[in-house]
């Protein structure tokens, strides 16, 4: 809950009390809260705002200075605590994000990567020890679009819980050899509109745009027809409608199917009018942008919200400079609406061998299926929605660009209901994910639904137009109470993916002697269940292979074998054996690693 205190007025008041005798002037502070968060309870009272009033005597307001603050303190404090209890707005994550460095310095450092056209920092939190940069890395991040407000919190909350356990030994080990790139909130300037005073969902940052491409510039916003600040759906009664009632709940729409002489009765709208009488409703307001459709592959140009080119926003450009900095990365984990965690690929052989890669390569669809059963049994979520990238998104950005194994989820969605025999429920005859949503929500805790309420629209004068719907954001964002819960098993999950991490070891030495020479064999091997980079990072230089080197001193020569020699991908738990044949006598080093699996010497006797 977002509180907002305004002194609204300070007047004269006559204090007529007989033990101020003298008459003196009183002030009147009359302070007004305001409870901006519109799905939670208000604050004080059921109301939009409530009002407080402190009657305070002139010549006392300098001595009631400080007790007057610490009154403001104290009820700020009551806010905050109040706030903690539902999604965090901006401020809010910006304040826990920058907690964590301060109260975990030799783990934790936080920057910001630049600001969003709408003034907002994207936040950068590096969790790790000793020089970071130089050990595997896993990439988490959160608000790769902004109406899914669960990711932030569960990057945010993957952060505090990591840091919070870094005093176990356990976790104190993960530290030491693996590093954390957190990204909160790819999206804040959207993701703030659950926080407005007009509430809807929202994917584009703060960049004015041109949506419908008629030379001007949110001329056609949405419109609040029914006063509760929040856009919904508007459906109008026609003959052509393509929507009926839903048989099992009249309060859901589904399209009818004409194919089995079905007929629709209403037209389905987003809330608003046509602003702009150009026949399309709500196709140009407030909203630039969208991060998950600015990246470079198959980038959807033209296409409202994606920018005019790949990478236009300064918080995208920001993100994949540093990303491509870090060659030790490994993994990315991504919580937007894209989903390869609960629904893991499948291999087509087809479009994995075109000249242009259209899908995931044999090697690291396996991968994926493995990462996805673990994830599967840490969070113990079941029927996940499929999901397709529509291009321009950071999922498949993270693989076919930047060549790392790259897994999203959505963190949370709406479980498979049941009817509820005792209140006579039965099972829906027509599958809808609206219905299912209601009569889930129904039986934990309520939905959040605004009735259907006719109103007079200018645009249908002679039609009978009604407002209501599911409300913004609750198909995707669960429940509040229900994400200290998630973060705790997809905090879970990250330390257990983080346990798959390559590590090259080199084991079986063996020496020969032949003369004045000595022949060398060693298995380089990966000892995690991870490869050492992805089959599709091979292509790519930003992903740089394993290198082995054998470094010689003085009369020592090398005859046959490689001094330095790249290896390609190597499995999980695979291995590849190596010779050498030296000339010489003494000790050599024999070295095998790369960014992203860490690095092994040894040293061997001739």
């Amino acid at each position: 809950m977002l509180i907002r205190v305004n002194v609204v007025q300070v007047c004269d008041a006559r204090d007529d009390d007989s033990s101020n005798a003298a008459g003196q002037k009183t002030v009147l502070f009359i302070i007004k809260f305001y409870n901006d968060h519109s799905r939670q309870k208000p604050f004080i009272q059921s109301s939009a705002c409530a009002y407080s009033f402190l009657y305070i005597s002139l010549p006392k307001i300098y001595h009631m200075h400080k007790t007057l603050t610490a009154c403001l303190v104290c009820i700020f404090s009551c806010c905050i605590v109040q706030a903690q209890t539902g999604y965090s707005n901006f401020s809010q994550q910006s304040s826990r994000i920058n907690d964590l460095a301060k109260k975990y310095p030799q783990f934790a450092k936080v920057k910001s990567l630049t600001k969003t056209n709408g003034g907002k920092d994207i936040w950068q939190l590096t969790i790790g020890t000793g020089n970071a940069d130089t050990k595997p890395a896993i990439v988490v991040v959160g608000g790769v679009e902004g109406n899914y407000l669960i990711g932030t919190e569960l990057a945010i909350g993957f952060a505090e819980n990591l840091l919070e356990g870094s005093g176990t030994d356990s976790i104190k080990t993960l530290l030491n050899k693996t590093t954390f790139y957190i990204f909160p909130n790819m999206s804040p300037d959207a993701m703030e509109q659950y926080f407005a005073k007009l509430q809807y969902e929202r994917q584009g940052n703060a960049t004015v745009t041109d949506d419908d491409r008629d030379g001007k510039t949110n001329e056609d916003p949405f419109d609040d027809l029914d006063g509760n600040g929040k856009i919904t759906w508007m459906r109008v009664e026609s003959p052509v409608g393509e929507y009926k009632v839903h048989p099992d709940d009249a309060r859901v729409l589904i399209k009818a199917d004409g194919s089995k002489g079905e007929k629709g009765k209403y037209i389905l709208y987003t809330e608003g009018t046509d602003n702009d009488k150009d026949g399309v409703f709500n196709e140009d307001g407030e909203g630039g942008i969208a991060f998950n459709k600015n990246l470079t592959f198959k980038h959807p140009t033209f296409s409202a919200g994606a920018g005019d080119f790949p990478a236009s926003e300064k918080e995208t450009r920001a993100l994949l400079d540093y990303l491509f900095d870090q060659f030790n990365v490994y993994a990315v984990i991504s919580f937007g609406s894209n989903n390869n965690l609960s629904v893991p690929y499948i291999y087509n052989a087809a479009t994995a061998n075109q000249p242009l890669i259209g899908s995931w390569l044999a090697q690291d669809v396996k991968a994926d299926s493995m990462v996805a059963d673990l994830y599967s049994k840490s969070v113990n979520m079941k029927d996940a929605p499929k999901s397709s990238a529509a291009g321009g998104d950071f999922l498949s950005w993270a693989y076919y660009h930047y060549g790392r194994y790259s897994f999203g989820t959505p963190g949370w969605w709406v479980p498979k209901s049941k009817p509820d025999t005792a209140k006579g429920e039965k099972a829906f005859t027509v599958d809808d994910a609206t219905a299912n949503y209601l009569r889930w929500a129904a039986q934990n805790g309520g939905a959040y639904f605004s009735e259907w309420k006719t109103v007079q629209h200018p645009d249908f004068p002679n039609q009978k137009v009604e407002v209501g719907g599911v409300d913004p954001f609750a198909l995707i964002n669960p429940p509040y109470k229900l994400v200290p819960d998630l973060v705790k098993k997809h905090s879970a999950f990250l330390v257990k993916l983080a346990g798959y991490q390559p590590e090259v070891d080199i084991i079986n030495v063996k020496t020969e002697k032949l003369g004045a020479l000595t022949r060398i064999t060693a298995d380089v091997i990966n000892k995690g269940a991870l490869a050492s980079h992805s089959k599709l990072g091979e292509r790519s230089y930003w992903v740089k292979r394993i290198n082995v080197k054998v470094n010689t001193s003085g009369n020592q020569s090398i005859i046959s074998g490689k001094k330095i020699q790249t290896l390609p991908s190597l499995e999980g738990y695979s291995t590849q054996q190596l010779t050498w044949l030296i000339k010489g006598t003494g000790k050599i080093s024999i070295e095998a690693g790369s960014p992203t699996t860490g690095t092994k010497t040894i040293d061997v006797t001739l």
